[in-house]
This record gives structure tokens, C-alpha cells and sequence, in this order.
């Protein structure tokens, strides 16, 4: 039953919006999960969702069967329009046969690029999720 399994604290994994400039004028943003634990996580499931309390959008899933220590996995594109909502990723994992769970949140109009700071993983700007 889900009252007996037990959550272990998340560590060393994050969610973030990376930005990469396309043209001199134009930016494609990414949201990226990082593993930077030392061993690898598996069957991870990832889904989001943006909303406030007039709008909300789809529910996207993404399944992703390995991501390797020490590396990254871009989950989806994000479009500059959904920013003014809360953007929403939660993420569920294995570390051998412990589960992880965690819901990682972009409150509105957080994307912003007065908010990019260095993220030295990817050495690229971005926002990392609270």
C-alpha cells in the first residue's frame, strides 16, 4: 500500500530552465533535471504542469528508463507564454531499490532573465527550481 513505502529525502537532484541563445535575438529555454549524485537513478518519471487559479495547462509526462551520475537529461521546451504561471515538475525516481519523490516549482514570472544566474554544471545561464 502507498502508506508503507517510504520517501527518502531528495539529494543531488535538481530541476532547472536553462536558456540558450539560437540567434542574436532569440533564446530557446529547456527545462533540465541534473543528477549529481554518485550512482544512477532509474525509472525516473517526471510530470508537469502550469497553472494559476483562472488557467491551467496540460499535464505532460516523460519517462526516462536511466540518467548516469554526475550528468543531466533535458525533460521538454518551455515557451516564454506559460511564464506567467506556476510551472510545476514532479519527480520520481529509483536509487537501487529506494524511491525518491519530489515536486519541484517555478513560481510565476520567476523565469525571467533579470533571475539567470551561472549554472556551473552546464556553465550555461538558468534558474534552478525551489
Amino acid at each position: 500500500m502507498k502508506k508503507d513505502i517510504v520517501y527518502a529525502p531528495v539529494a543531488g537532484v535538481s530541476v532547472a530552465v536553462v536558456r540558450q541563445q539560437d540567434e542574436p535575438d532569440a533564446y530557446d529555454w529547456t527545462v533540465v533535471l541534473f543528477n549529481e549524485n554518485d550512482a544512477p537513478i532509474t525509472n525516473v518519471f517526471v510530470t508537469s504542469r502550469g497553472y494559476t487559479d483562472q488557467q491551467e495547462t496540460s499535464v505532460l509526462r516523460h519517462f526516462f528508463a536511466e540518467i548516469l551520475p554526475q550528468s543531466n537529461q533535458i525533460i521538454e521546451s518551455i515557451v516564454p507564454e506559460v511564464f506567467g504561471l506556476n510551472n510545476e515538475f514532479w519527480v520520481s525516481y529509483y536509487i537501487k531499490d529506494q524511491v525518491f519523490d519530489k515536486k519541484f516549482i517555478f513560481p510565476s514570472d520567476c523565469i525571467s532573465t533579470q533571475n539567470l544566474v551561472i549554472l556551473p554544471t552546464l556553465n550555461r545561464p538558468g534558474i534552478l527550481a525551489q
